[in-house]
């Protein structure tokens, strides 16, 4: 058509050219709109995926907002072309900002695995019903153990009797007032009474200590006090959000400061957790490469605490090392049925070292330092990992291993988290 017009008319070929241009231009505007179109929805997280359509069984909403207006993003949101990632991660890297410019790394985490928590929400189904599905919170809330919370006005030790979260193994009243009086998820915070939690604030809190502490203890010990934990910042349904650690296994087979640095750091925590102003010791449970973790600066941090049980030094001999205690299907949310409790009187204070000299220090500082330091350091790692070791003996191998490390780590900005200021202190 367009040559049969510009043979009788040079008029009509141009009039025809420039509607041809006009009409591409119209075509290629609509096709930019469906693109960014997708791409709005592409940052849609959904009720399902944040876990919002099974509150309130779920963490809280304190990060709701951030979420919705994209200043938490998944790392990968920064290349737009990208989709949300796979929902079935526990753990995911993000980026959060305050001022909508400036972004910094941040963990983005669900109380367990997506599969774990399927398996637990059926098993309250069938718990009560027999059924596959079912009100989870209609179910939960009618337990003997919630209706017990309802009409409690203080969190005792008898309210969180069987849950199967080793944090809670030994519970004293000064810890739990501490988890009230520091809970993050509601507004009027600082009371050791429960009066300022609605029922489903309630529920909320009874579901994350039954499932997964380790959000509860970001918000209870958090790093201005001194505590090696990342930040909490917050959550929505079953995702919460905590400053970004780098696992301290990538740093395996680093330099000699680098690694003298982060395993003098390592040893000092071990210190820390059974020696500290709070009279609050801290014993693991469990090790592995991805419980401990650096942030920006350098700064070591225990990054996941999962596996961390607490025994409140201050309350003296503990009364709550239960034999038997009583379950129910708070006790399963996160185990099988019935939870193994190891007794809290079987405790050492030489069981982190023992753990630590086991899963982390060989990997970290083996084969690193010249011979006469490093054997040493071998012969140190290789007492320290015996299950036999006594508390004195495991004091005074962390003395020596403080001594060895310390001239080791050098003082440059590589190591921000304490520079310049070892510049004029004793590093």
């Amino acid at each position: 058509m367009g040559s049969s017009l510009c043979l009788f008319s040079l008029n009509n070929c141009h009039l025809y050219m420039i509607l041809l241009i006009f009409l591409m231009k119209k075509e290629n505007v609509g096709a930019t709109n469906s693109s960014d179109s997708n791409l709005k929805s592409s940052y849609d997280f959904g009720k399902n995926f944040l876990g919002l359509d099974k509150c309130n069984v779920c963490i809280g909403t304190s990060a709701c907002k951030k979420f919705l207006k994209e200043e938490i993003r998944f790392q990968n949101w920064l290349a737009p072309h990208l989709q949300l990632p796979s929902a079935d991660l526990q753990n995911y890297s993000g980026n959060y900002t305050d001022d909508g410019e400036s972004w910094r790394p941040v963990e983005i985490s669900r109380l367990s695995s997506k599969i774990q928590h399927e398996l637990a929400d059926r098993r309250i189904c069938n718990f009560f019903l027999k059924r596959k599905t079912c009100s989870i919170e209609g179910m939960l809330r009618r337990t003997e153990r919630f209706q017990k919370w309802m009409a409690a006005k203080r969190l005792t030790p008898d309210l969180v009797q069987g849950l199967p979260v080793q944090f809670l193994r030994c519970p004293s009243q000064r810890l739990l007032d501490r988890i009230i009086r520091r809970y993050a998820e509601v507004f009027d915070a600082g009371s050791v009474y429960m009066t300022h939690l609605t029922d489903r604030d309630k529920l909320r809190l009874l579901y994350t200590l039954s499932v997964n502490v380790h959000p509860i203890v970001l918000q209870i010990f958090p790093g201005a006090e001194g505590w090696p934990f990342p930040k909490y910042l917050g959550s929505c349904g079953r995702l919460f959000v905590s400053t970004s650690t780098q696992p301290l296994t990538s740093f395996n087979g680093s330099a000699p400061d680098i690694a003298a640095d982060l395993a003098y750091q390592l040893v000092q925590i071990i210190h820390y957790l059974s020696n500290n102003d709070f009279n609050y010791f801290f014993y693991f449970t469990h090790i592995d490469g991805g419980t401990f973790g650096t942030v920006s600066d350098g700064r070591l941090f225990i990054r996941d605490t999962s596996k961390l049980g607490i025994i409140d030094m201050q309350q003296g001999e503990t009364n709550n090392d239960r034999k038997n205690e009583q379950t129910d299907i708070f006790s399963c949310l996160s185990s099988e049925c019935p939870p193994i409790f190891p007794s809290c009187s079987n405790v050492s204070e030489s069981q982190n070292l023992i753990l630590v000299c086991k899963a982390l220090l060989p990997y970290l500082i083996s084969g690193t330092f010249p011979h006469s330091t490093q054997q040493k350091i071998d012969n140190y790692l290789s007492i320290c990992s015996d299950n036999l070791l006594s508390d004195l003996e495991a004091r005074k191998i962390i003395n020596e291993l403080l001594q060895i490390l310390s001239p080791w780590r050098t003082c440059d900005a590589r190591f921000a988290y304490r520079y310049p200021d070892c510049k004029y202190n004793n590093h």
